[in-house]
């Protein structure tokens, strides 16, 4: 009898082998041989599951953010306080600098596909599409702060969003090229909620 094959599985192995070029090699290091090699199946087998390279590259990106998310996820169950508007705050932008070897390789493919996506579309849509979710996110956090007395009347939520998620962003930048570390970036992150979140 044949063996049964998970396709989500294989689509998953697939989109890992493909962020664990991108991380080591950058994109332009990916192939459909060598992804075919990196996760030990037949090119054919690739060729199966994405009918192009540009298919598999958008399929590995939403791959990689669904774990990001799910790590968040984690992260916030195990906060000590998980409802309050800074730690959710705090949790979601100090993911983008988490120094476990999945974050970096996550933060590292992320960065591959922003350049990317600069000169394609459907790339940019996507990444477009998170960074106005996770806006969203933080600016409910900022107005619960306000409700809740913990964050200034006079803040705009809009704008403290973006502030925070501009620096989140550049930071992690920044600890990829190794203009700073990871520690000093968390710092220096810690220090603007601090300024923001004064209750």
């Amino acid at each position: 009898m044949p063996r049964q094959v998970d396709h989500r599985q294989r689509r998953a192995q697939i989109a890992d082998a493909v962020c664990a070029l991108v991380s080591a090699r950058g994109l332009e290091a990916v192939s459909l041989r060598d992804v075919a090699a990196q996760a030990g199946i037949s090119m054919g087998r690739v060729q199966h599951y994405f009918r192009t390279k540009d298919e598999m590259l958008l399929f590995a990106l939403e791959h990689v953010a669904q774990r990001d998310v799910a790590a968040t996820l984690e992260r916030l169950e195990e906060a000590p306080e998980p409802s309050c508007p800074r730690t959710l705050v705090r949790t979601v932008l100090g993911g983008l600098l988490d120094d476990g070897p999945r974050a970096q390789e996550a933060q590292r493919v992320n960065a591959a596909f922003t350049a990317r996506a600069v000169v394609e579309p459907p790339l940019a849509a996507f990444l477009l599409r998170g960074y106005a979710d996770l806006q969203q996110l933080l600016e409910q956090a900022v107005r619960r702060g306000i409700d809740e007395g913990t964050v200034d009347t006079g803040t705009d939520p809009a704008l403290a969003a973006a502030e925070a998620l501009a620096l989140a962003d550049g930071l992690r930048m920044q600890a990829l090229l190794g203009h700073t570390t990871r520690d000093r970036a968390r710092e220096v992150l810690t220090a603007h909620l601090d300024r923001l979140f004064t209750g």
